[in-house]
């Protein structure tokens, strides 16, 4: 299976405009100086995502980017197709002509990894990704207060 660069940093962005949602048009040299993916290539996500409306553009001063739909109605499965990155376990592309223009012997096995693959990806919302970020960065919060009660007590 192969999921490039393209299919994380779509959805590396879309989090982190997902958790700044509410907040007013996101920028996407803000992405960029945060997630450090490069300003050219998130321009190039961005075209693909808005073209399948998963975000929109706000023009002008304070422009930026605004997600089309709510967290929790836009799926991480729905972000890597919209920037044309596949999800293929199979080494024909699913065409089944692996070998000699017929379906190898595991060709099956890999076909059925996609549909599972693909299935846990359609589960998982944007809005579930926040969360767990918000998790993590809370057990970070909570960590640093223990360590900064310990030393104090110390």
């Amino acid at each position: 299976m192969r999921l490039t660069t393209k299919g994380r940093f779509a959805v590396t962005a879309m989090l982190d405009l997902a958790m700044r949602n509410g907040n007013g048009p996101v920028t996407l040299a803000g992405i960029s100086d945060r997630q450090k993916i490069s300003l050219s290539y998130l321009e190039q996500l961005f075209g693909k995502l808005r073209r399948n409306a998963l975000v929109e553009s706000v023009r002008g001063p304070g422009g930026g980017y605004c997600l089309a739909r709510g967290t929790g109605e836009i799926s991480v499965a729905e972000i890597i197709r919209a920037v044309d990155e596949p999800v293929e376990a199979t080494k024909c592309g699913g065409l089944a002509n692996c070998l000699d223009d017929r379906p190898c012997m595991t060709h099956d096995l890999w076909t059925g990894l996609n549909k599972h693959i693909y299935s846990y990806l359609e589960a998982v919302s944007l809005a579930d990704l926040v969360a767990t970020q918000n998790t993590q960065t809370d057990k970070v919060s909570v960590m640093k207060d223990k360590r900064i009660t310990s030393v104090a007590a110390a």
